[in-house]
C-alpha cells in the first residue's frame, strides 16, 4: 500500500473542553493555535496547559477561523445524544450546538473537519444526528467519513466507544480514518475479577467490563460524581482515583487540578468524563500525517434505512458502509488492577448497601463470587 506524507496542521479547537484533541493533535506534530470553551473550570485547565494559544469563552464570538487553519475540531456536547441522557436529539438545546461549526464553516472552509460524540448518536431517531451533520457538511462541499473507535485497542483499560468523523474540502477522509484496521483481540470473557461496574446502577445495568472499566462518565443526572467501582482480584470493592481517572483518558496526572482554583474538586470527574481520549486523537494525527494513497476498498452502498453502521463514508449524497472494526490498532491492555499507580478508595458502606439492594432486585447476570464479595465488602465496611 502507497502512503503520502502530510504536511503538519494547524488546528482550531471548538468546545476543547480540557484539551483531549490538541493533546493528542499536538502529540502528533500537530498545532494547536485556537480554543473556544466556555466552562469555567474548563478554560481554567487550558489557560493551565495552553498558556500561548488563544482562547475564546463563547462559540458565537466566532465569526470564522483564521484563514491559516487546516483543521477545526468540535468534541460537541453529548448530553442529548447520550443513552444516559435526555435523548432529546435535534430537539435539545446541547448538542444541536453543533450548528455552529457549519455556521464558521460557511465563512472559511477549513480543509479539515474533526467532530466526535457517542455512538447512540448513531441510532437516536434513527440516525437524525448523524444524518443532520454529514448533510450539512455535503451542503458545505465536504466529502465525510466516520469510525466508532473502540479506547482499549490502545491498550487503556477503559471500554469507550466515540464516533470520530472527519470531513475534506480536498483531502479523503476514508482513507485517513478507514485504511487501518486490527480487530479486536480474541479474548474469552470470564467472571473472575478484576472487573469494572457501575454502582450508581443495578436496576437496568452494571456496565460490566472484564479486565477494566466502563465508560467514565461525567457524573449522574443530579451533578454528582460517579466513578466507576472495581472488584479486585481479592474481592476487594474499590473507586478510582481522579488522577488515575485522568490517566484513563490519556493525560498525565493531576491534569484537571486547575479546575479547582474556579470550582469544586468534583467537577474534575465531569471534566475527564467528558474528554475526548488522548491516545484516539493522537493515532487520528499520526493517520492525517502519513495516510493511503487511496481509500479503502472494503465497502458497500448504505441503505441507511436499515441503520446508520459503525463506520460509513461518503460526499454529494453518496453513502458506503465501512467494513472496518471499532479497533485500528490492537495493543496490549494492562489490566485495571496493574494500571492503577494511585491509591483507591472503598466503596462507602451507604453506597455499597443501595447497590446490593437494586442488585438483589434485579434480574441481571452477575457472578455469584462477586454477590458474596460485595455483602462481604459491606458486612465489613465502617
Amino acid at each position: 500500500m502507497k502512503f503520502k506524507r502530510q504536511k503538519a496542521l494547524r488546528v482550531a479547537g471548538i468546545f476543547a473542553g480540557i484539551g483531549g484533541f490538541e493533546v493528542g493533535l499536538e502529540r502528533a506534530g500537530h498545532k494547536s493555535v485556537l480554543l473556544c470553551e466556555n466552562d469555567l473550570a474548563a478554560q481554567a485547565v487550558l489557560r493551565k496547559h495552553f498558556k500561548r494559544r488563544l482562547l475564546i469563552t463563547d462559540v458565537a464570538e466566532i465569526d470564522a477561523v483564521p484563514r491559516d487553519v487546516d483543521l477545526l475540531t468540535a468534541g460537541f456536547p453529548c448530553q442529548d445524544l447520550s443513552q444516559v441522557g435526555l435523548t432529546q436529539g435535534l430537539n435539545g438545546k446541547k448538542s444541536t450546538i453543533v450548528s455552529h461549526v457549519f455556521r464558521i464553516l460557511k465563512q472559511i472552509q477549513t480543509p479539515w473537519v474533526l467532530l466526535e460524540n457517542v455512538p447512540f448518536m448513531l441510532q437516536l431517531h434513527r440516525g437524525a444526528m448523524i444524518d443532520y451533520v454529514v448533510r450539512s457538511l455535503e451542503d458545505l462541499g465536504y466529502k465525510w467519513a466516520y469510525r466508532t473507535i473502540d479506547t482499549r485497542a490502545f491498550g487503556i483499560p477503559q471500554r469507550r466507544l466515540r464516533v470520530f468523523l472527519l470531513a475534506s474540502i480536498h483531502g479523503d477522509p476514508a482513507s485517513v480514518l478507514l485504511s487501518q484496521d486490527a480487530g479486536p483481540e480474541d479474548s474469552i470473557q470470564t467472571d473472575t475479577p478484576p472487573c469494572g461496574f457501575y454502582w450508581t446502577e443495578g436496576n437496568n445495568g452494571l456496565g460490566w467490563a472484564q479486565g477494566c472499566v466502563p465508560t467514565l462518565k461525567g457524573g449522574s443526572t443530579l451533578g454528582i460524581p460517579s466513578p466507576p467501582a472495581i472488584w479486585m482480584p481479592k474481592g476487594h470493592i474499590m473507586t478510582l482515583d481522579i488522577r488515575d481517572a485522568e490517566r484513563l483518558q490519556g493525560f498525565s496526572a493531576d491534569w484537571t487540578a486547575p479546575a479547582e482554583q474556579v470550582a469544586t474538586r468534583g467537577c474534575r470527574w465531569r471534566l475527564v468524563g467528558n474528554a475526548v481520549t488522548t491516545p484516539v486523537s493522537e493515532w487520528l494525527g499520526m493517520a492525517l500525517r502519513c495516510s493511503p494513497a487511496s481509500e479503502p476498498n472494503d465497502a458497500c452502498e448504505l441503505n441507511v434505512r436499515m441503520g446508520w453502521p459503525k463506520a460509513a463514508f461518503g460526499g454529494k449524497g453518496k453513502r458506503y458502509a465501512g467494513v472496518v472494526s471499532t479497533w485500528p490498532v490492537n495493543k496490549a491492555m494492562t489490566r485495571i488492577d496493574r494500571f492503577l499507580q494511585f491509591p483507591c478508595r472503598p466503596l462507602s458502606r451507604k453506597a455499597a448497601e443501595g447497590f446490593y439492594r437494586r442488585l438483589m432486585a434485579s434480574t441481571l447476570h452477575y457472578p455469584s463470587r462477586f454477590a458474596h464479595d460485595l455483602k462481604r465488602h459491606i458486612d465489613h465496611s465502617d
